[in-house]
């Protein structure tokens, strides 16, 4: 894979997973914008004027996500902010929506259903243009939360049976919006106790990293390789590269996983982590 020369902003959300309305009121949403994680997609690329689409294909609930993102911004001195409506394949290539996808300088995917996103932009044209975009301009971000963050991996998350984790065949994996190289997403990680349902996505996926985000809690991702956290909370990293022993392949589904020396790394903020040679800075 090139480097890509965008970036990356994932964050961890506390909206609901699944099929509940996104959004709670604004003045209640208040710790990503406290702690400076929406700001942050607006000071990495022109600030003031920087334009900012949401995306509010993982809700059912658009015009209520929308707004919720759009005073967020509103808040903290972003006034160029749009909502693109993206419900279906069709609207993915919809020339407005497309025109407007190659003019703005960040996309914020808001939170929902990772799969929403995927089945609206697969082998669309709205799709490519995030993908070029991404790995061209130095001055492009892509930024989702919850649902939104889980789907710019190759390797999606789609869900996962709760009761009996470590057993093979519990999480179910799909393929994302593939921004990210061999970096899986997580979100919701500590409050849901996640930790489980990263493990067997790394033992099925051995050569990638796993990234768990806490809520209120984002990670800045530059040249696919470098990790920032951002926020409140932490970001988990298991890393599996290293593997002795991971018995994913030969069990059948159902059976216990064995997964030796896989490693963890917890990161505050403020802290950075490369995956190239995995070391903090």
């Amino acid at each position: 894979m090139n480097i890509p020369k965008g970036k990356i902003m994932a964050i961890g959300g506390n909206e609901r997973k699944g099929n509940e309305p996104v959004p709670v009121p604004i003045d209640e949403h208040s710790h990503s914008v406290d702690e400076g994680i929406l700001k942050r997609i607006h000071d990495e690329l022109h600030g003031q004027g920087t334009r900012i689409e949401v995306v509010t294909t993982a809700t059912i609930n658009p015009e209520i996500a929308g707004k919720v993102y759009t005073d967020a911004f509103l808040l903290l001195g972003c006034d160029n902010v749009g909502v693109l409506p993206i419900q279906t394949p069709e609207d993915a290539n919809r020339p407005e929506y497309l025109e407007r996808l190659k003019q703005t300088h960040a996309v914020m995917f808001t939170g929902g259903d990772q799969q929403r996103i995927t089945t609206t932009f697969s082998g669309s044209e709205a799709l490519r243009i995030l993908q070029e975009r991404y790995q061209h301009e130095e001055k492009f971000l892509v930024s989702g939360t919850s649902a939104g963050a889980m789907a710019l991996s190759g390797v999606m998350i789609n869900g996962s049976i709760e009761t009996a984790p470590l057993l093979k065949g519990n999480v179910e994996l799909t393929t994302g919006l593939d921004l990210l190289d061999k970096i899986i997403i997580d979100t919701h990680f500590v409050n849901r106790r996640r930790i489980p349902r990263l493990i067997e996505a790394i033992a099925s996926n051995p050569t990638h990293i796993g990234i768990g985000l806490g809520e209120d809690t984002g990670i800045l991702i530059t040249e696919n390789n470098c990790i920032e956290t951002i926020g409140s909370g932490l970001v988990i990293v298991l890393d599996g590269r290293k593997l002795l022993e991971n018995n994913y392949r030969t069990i059948d589904s159902g059976d216990a996983l064995c997964v030796e020396n896989l490693i963890i790394h917890v990161l505050p903020k403020g802290r950075s982590y490369h995956i190239s040679s995995g070391e903090f800075v």
